[in-house]
């Protein structure tokens, strides 16, 4: 196993791998030389409180905020439908 430090940018590759992509930890261990253990440690580091990591947190705002714009968009199509029936 690896005894060199870690650079940030290879920690996050990994756990991307294992988080994004569905890389399972043993895989993830034996593709970049790294101890199971040090990578579950990792994982367990880059979780905030609710058990989410900071990315994934990210990637929900973004959805949600999409899902609101198809909402409101929905919402006045629905209105503007309403109108033009009411009218005719």
């Amino acid at each position: 196993m690896s005894t060199t430090p870690v650079t940030p940018e290879l920690r996050a590759k990994i756990l991307s791998a294992i988080k994004d992509e569905g890389t399972s930890i043993a895989d993830a261990a034996k593709n970049y030389g790294f101890s199971e253990d040090t990578i579950r440690k990792w994982l367990r580091g880059s979780l905030d409180n609710s058990g989410s990591s900071s990315s994934e947190i990210g990637r929900l705002r973004k959805e949600n905020q999409q899902l609101k714009e198809i909402i409101g968009n929905l919402l006045l199509e629905r209105e503007l439908a309403k109108k033009n029936i009411t009218r005719a």
